[in-house]
């Protein structure tokens, strides 16, 4: 180490004394910090008290932080290397850091480039193999099998694939000559990514002008948009502004969308505002933000009611489920594939 007296160690997450203290130092710089989002926390000690730390998520390197002491002796460029260094340990190679507007100069030396920010809240920044302009080179291959004409996006989870899903790109469908749906890509659902990329593949095959891709790294992620996942909700009007100003200013470019259709949420206050911010922010990049009423005719059909009967578990309740989702997520539902899906939904009680 350059500095005296400074020790480099591991943090024990599974151990409360660890986890407090670093809390309470995170808690100087406005940062909160929950062990169940985290895979690996580093912490630098002097005299047995925490002067720096960092995380590791996925390819999120979060929580970042330096006693003031230490700021410019190059204590935030050992950090970062300790979190890098563990994650191409997992084979990791891309990395995003998501940070305030005034610190962001502090990676940018470190070789982060900026995506976007969203002042006076937050920017996101990435570094590593790969980027958001080869990201979207790739979208715009994979959208050149659609017709010419007007283009519109709808981004979704579906967990599962319901009618009101299908509803919503119907009428998509029906107001443009082409339609991308991108998928959420990130493993925080009940539902796999994989299985519901299939099942909403399988549930718009009739539709000859719609394509279905992953959302990937930069729609509604772990780092675009981590309260959507972690119910951060202090931090959710700046994640919102910052996941929709991404898909104006690099997605939607990339795929030439002119409109993004959404669907009214009488629930979810997370997806409320949301919905807020794409309407806020998606205009002024020229894009024309389509809202519509949840499809249903007593209450608005949602996946959260599909779970909600899934955990029932008895006959009413599936025929109640079959007739809020198209027949091929049905089917997969009755299927020994979704057995162990539908006991995990049983077993836990999440949003998602």
């Amino acid at each position: 180490m350059l500095w005296d007296n400074i020790e480099k160690r591991d943090v024990n997450l599974a151990s409360n004394k660890d986890v407090l203290a670093v809390q309470n130092f995170l808690s100087r710089f406005d940062l909160t910090f929950a062990p169940e989002q985290i895979e690996y926390t580093t912490v630098f000690l002097r005299n047995e008290k925490i002067v720096a730390t960092g995380s590791l998520a996925g390819e999120v390197l979060r929580n970042i932080a330096v006693d003031e002491s230490l700021q410019g002796e190059g204590v935030t460029a050992s950090v970062v290397s300790e979190l890098i260094t563990q994650a191409v340990q997992r084979s990791r190679y891309h990395y995003f850091i998501f940070t305030k507007p005034d610190k962001s100069h502090l990676f940018g030396g470190l070789g982060f480039n900026e995506i976007a920010r969203v002042e006076p809240y937050c920017v996101l920044l990435e570094s590593g193999l790969g980027s958001i302009k080869s990201f979207c080179q790739n979208l715009a291959k994979q959208a050149a099998v659609l017709p010419a004409g007007k283009r519109a996006a709808l981004v979704m989870n579906c967990n599962p694939f319901t009618l009101g899903h299908k509803a919503l790109i119907e009428k998509a469908a029906a107001e443009n000559e082409a339609v991308i749906v991108l998928v959420v890509s990130e493993e925080n659902s009940a539902f796999p990514f994989a299985v519901r990329k299939q099942l909403i593949e399988a549930g718009v095959k009739e539709y000859n002008n719609v394509l279905v891709i992953p959302g990937g790294g930069y729609v509604i992620s772990a780092a675009t948009f981590p309260g959507y996942f972690t119910k951060g909700e202090a931090t959710i009007l700046a994640q919102t502004r910052l996941d929709a100003a991404i898909f104006g200013k690099y997605i939607a470019p990339a795929l030439k969308i002119q409109k993004r259709y959404i669907g009214e949420e009488p629930y979810c206050p997370t997806t409320r505002t949301y919905n807020e911010a794409l309407q806020e922010v998606l205009p002024a990049f020229g894009i024309e933000v389509c809202q519509t009423p949840r499809f249903g005719t007593e209450q608005a059909i949602s996946a959260s009611e599909v779970r909600s009967l899934i955990r029932c578990g008895d006959d009413i309740s599936l025929a109640k489920i079959s007739s809020m989702v198209p027949s091929t997520t049905y089917e997969f539902l009755l299927s020994e594939e979704a057995k162990p899906i539908l006991a995990k939904i049983r077993a836990n009680v999440s949003r998602h």
